[in-house]
């Protein structure tokens, strides 16, 4: 057999069709609906606990606490404190595949307006020093709940599935640091390796009882760039005798939109965004510097390295025409905050398309867009061992909510947003609906 035709048999043998008869089974569906209510009558408490007890990055010490604890009652083997507070259980039944399913466990800097019962009061010092409050303004907290409902119902039906499932809670995401932490610590040698890395998002423009799915890139590389575009300062009057680094920056900011719209391919997403500037302190002083904070956004890794080299190479060109001394030239520092783009593996991705489509039929399955927000769930497919992943996007707005935005255009509460609030019940009964089912396909599910 030729070689490109044997490759083409292993991708079907391993990726092929498998809406098994499992997943066609009328009978079935409704066992795991029935299970399902059950689980949100289980979990809806905690939902509510993890929402009003949100924790920062980095600082996710009881959240981890919790769900460490939820996944032993489950009869999982569990492990604490992996890449800071990350946790990592095991649940093994018999020979199969691995599916490893993760969560995010922190919150954002953001005082909760959403007027619920259970909203946040949680009120934190930051690393600046400032008073901020803490919400779970981007859904960590039903994506939490639903693992452990997912956990629950993959430990009711092992007779159903052969393999291990590794369930992990992992810290940071918003600082898109706690992939690479847990990696680091030995997420894929300490631990059974995955055949495949399955996550879930709530998704703020998509009716709860829907899912979204998106095949190849789904979110986008990311870079915080901070500028210091140095001058020399002097009095208003006498500018002639400064290097004004107010006036270079307004040339910075706008020289920097020609990255996209003259340097790079129009057919490759790319966006560069001056987020914040900073300098000066009164009206008659040109200062010494300006500060400009920048995010970057693209898809593939050559289109980020080149907007991060223009940006280097814009600066102190416009320094060196403004006679600015070398000693004073533009500093650019990237910041550590920085993730690669999420690829969903097209061959997994499209497995999963079906599952979808066969528990929730196609008007609940949505193909989805890529968008530019950032993820660091990427990461787990960028390992050399090159794992399948899919991230998936659960619809969590209010179906009555989602008609009213339909028909009058009314903006719908963002995600990071003070007023983003899943509705819980739909939400949650979908996400584990659809996680279970992703699992129970990928591990060989039977009658």
């Amino acid at each position: 057999m030729k070689p490109k035709k044997l490759a083409a048999l292993l991708v079907a043998l391993i990726y092929g069709s498998s809406a098994t008869s499992f997943a066609q089974s009328q009978k079935v569906r409704e066992q795991l609906a029935s299970r399902v209510a059950e689980a949100y009558s289980q979990f809806e408490p905690l939902y509510k606990q993890f929402h009003a007890h949100p924790e920062l990055s980095l600082k996710e010490e009881k959240t981890s606490e919790r769900l460490a604890d939820e996944l032993e009652k489950l009869g999982f083997n569990v492990t604490r404190r992996v890449g800071g507070y990350g946790v990592v259980g095991v649940l093994k039944n018999g020979n199969g595949p691995t599916v490893l399913v993760r969560t995010d466990m922190d919150a954002l800097p953001v005082t909760e307006q959403t007027g619920a019962a259970y909203a946040s009061a949680v009120k934190v010092t930051d690393e600046k020093g400032n008073t901020v409050g803490v919400m779970h303004a981007c859904g960590h907290d039903m994506h939490m709940t639903v693992l452990l409902g997912t956990a629950k119902l993959l430990g009711e039906l092992k007779d159903k599935w052969h393999g291990t499932v590794v369930m992990i809670g992992q810290p940071a995401e918003e600082k898109v640091a706690g992939a690479a932490k847990m990696l680091r610590d030995g997420l894929f040698t300490r631990f059974p390796k995955p055949n495949y890395c399955l996550a879930l998002h709530c998704a703020a423009d998509l009716p709860a009882g829907t899912v979204g799915v998106t095949e190849g890139y789904a979110l986008a590389n990311v870079n915080s760039v901070d500028i210091v575009i140095r001058g020399v300062s002097g009095h208003g009057a006498w500018p002639h005798k400064t290097k004004d680094p107010v006036v270079l920056a307004a040339q910075t900011v706008l020289a920097l939109q020609t990255i996209v719209s003259r340097e790079t391919d129009p057919t490759q997403p790319a966006v560069v965004t001056v987020g914040s500037i900073h300098g000066g302190t009164k009206h008659n002083i040109i200062p010494d510097e300006v500060r400009l904070q920048l995010t970057l956004r693209s898809y593939s890794d050559e289109v980020r390295q080149h907007s991060i080299e223009a940006i280097k190479r814009i600066t102190r060109g416009l320094a060196e025409a403004a006679g600015i001394p070398q000693d004073r030239y533009p500093i650019v520092t990237l910041d550590a905050e920085s993730a690669s783009a999420t690829y969903n593996t097209p061959e997994l991705t499209r497995r999963l398309m079906r599952v979808f489509k066969t528990w929730f039929g196609e008007e609940r399955t949505v193909a989805t867009k890529p968008i530019m927000g950032a993820e660091d769930f990427g990461l787990f497919g960028r390992t050399e061992d090159k794992i399948p992943i899919c991230m998936f996007w659960l619809g969590a707005v209010d179906p009555e909510q989602f008609k009213e935005y339909q028909r009058s255009g009314k903006p719908l509460p963002a995600l990071h947003s003070s007023q983003f609030l899943p509705v819980p019940e739909p939400t949650f009964k979908t996400g584990v609906t659809a996680m279970t089912a992703a699992v129970l396909d990928l591990l060989g599910a039977t009658r």
